[in-house]
């Protein structure tokens, strides 16, 4: 991947707003059930960069998507109950447009006063979002003055929407891009050394990328979940009745051979937790990993490999974590998951590491084990934060960082 230049991407820190049409493109993409938002997260992660604009004196335009609806319009892919859910969060009236393009909406928009909010309909009603196509980015441009990107979640699509429309207009990253960038780029790209990476899931297939990626930058990989099943069967251990792939055997010692000539370590378990099935209060027991009965199945790694694991991140500088260790939805096969997420939180809490964790289900485990606000930083992203453990350009990103124009700043915001 060719390295971006992040000092090249402009921030809203010394942004002359006041006045300002300011298009923001949020990824506010929620669930919502019976016409309401069921979980805001995503939207709350955006309002310091709306509340940044509005204080400075901005007009403020949403932008997001909503599912994936296809060019066509349907009652639950419509924003209106996310605009109303951040009418609430911000406390000030959010005006809302049944669409996102078109001259009903561009008049609409020239009555915003400074510090209003309005938020348009979902823009993948429109198939050029999704085809990138630059007549659509040509019509979102003209609705604003100054385009700002806060959808890192986003960032890994060329749409229209975060790719093409900043080549068009002056484009700057938001509060909650550049956190992104900030801890999971320079994690990945620069980090402070020793710096190990766990990653989790069930299925290698799932992340072949990820894991090639990650096993020429880092020092260490912790491979967990059903993943590590099938990097045992690569060397000749007997997983028993264990989830694996055995038809990405060589994919895993094509991983291997990668981080042996890279000076990476790939750490799998020495022991595990095992069981006849997966189900809550079944009998279970821990063995050694050469030793798994043929009629059980690995769901945790044992005491021995977690305390290793607690050992060896000891004498990390940088954490990249994504995907548990085991089934941590059923006890007790999250106990490594959730051991290993403590002893991360202490020592990010006392400044020995910097701790970056992405993906549902590790968000998942870290609010399970109360530590998700002791690392150092989390991702929402999904899509976007694997997609860049696996060493690829983000469009979005890229396009920020290679913008093509931009006026020159003259007052200093207040972020």
């Amino acid at each position: 991947m060719k390295t971006i230049d992040f000092s090249s991407i402009k921030t809203l820190n010394g942004l002359d707003v006041k006045g300002k049409r300011v298009l923001v493109r949020a990824d506010l993409n929620v669930p919502v059930e019976n016409g309401e938002v069921a979980d805001a997260t995503r939207i709350n992660r955006v309002l310091p960069t709306i509340n940044a604009l509005r204080e400075n004196g901005a007009k403020v335009i949403v932008l997001s998507h909503l599912g994936r609806p296809k060019g066509e319009r349907s009652p639950e892919t419509s924003l209106r109950p996310v605009a109303a859910k951040l009418e609430e969060l911000i406390g000030a009236p959010v005006r809302f447009f049944d669409d996102c393009i078109g001259p009903d909406v561009k008049e609409g928009l020239q009555s915003l006063e400074e510090g209003d909010v309005a938020m348009l309909e979902n823009l993948r009603y429109h198939k050029g979002e999704t085809t990138n196509d630059m007549d659509f980015s040509k019509e979102l441009a003209a609705l604003g003055d100054i385009y700002v990107d806060d959808a890192f979640s986003s960032a890994h699509r060329a749409h229209a929407s975060v790719e093409a429309i900043a080549h068009l207009m002056p484009s700057y990253a938001g509060l909650l891009m550049m956190a992104e960038i900030d801890a999971v780029g320079r994690a990945i790209e620069d980090p402070k050394r020793p710096v190990m990476a766990i990653v989790g899931g069930a299925k290698v297939s799932t992340k072949i990328d990820v894991l090639s990626n990650l096993a020429t930058c880092m020092d260490v990989v912790v491979v967990g979940g059903g993943m590590a099943n099938t990097f045992l069967h690569a060397q000749g251990v007997n997983v028993g009745n264990s989830l694996y792939e055995p038809d990405f055997v060589d994919t895993v010692r094509d991983v291997a051979a990668k981080a042996k000539e890279s000076g990476c370590e790939i750490l799998l378990p020495v022991d595990e937790v095992v069981a006849k099935q997966f189900a809550p209060g079944t009998e279970w027991k821990v063995c050694d990993v050469n030793a798994i009965p043929s009629d059980m199945m690995v769901l945790d790694q044992g005491p021995k490999s977690i305390e290793r694991l607690k050992e060896r991140l000891a004498g990390m500088k940088t954490l990249l974590w994504n995907g548990p260790l085991g089934a941590f939805e059923i006890e007790p096969f999250g106990k490594g998951t959730l051991a290993l997420a403590h002893q991360a939180g202490k020592l990010s809490r006392e400044g020995k590491l910097i701790s970056v964790a992405g993906g549902g289900d590790t968000i998942r485990a870290l609010n399970m084990a109360g530590v998700a606000d002791d690392f150092t930083y989390v991702s929402t992203a999904g899509g976007a934060f694997l997609e860049w453990l696996a060493g690829r350009q983000l469009p979005a990103v890229a396009a920020l960082a290679s913008r093509r124009v931009a006026p020159p700043p003259s007052k200093t915001m207040a972020a």
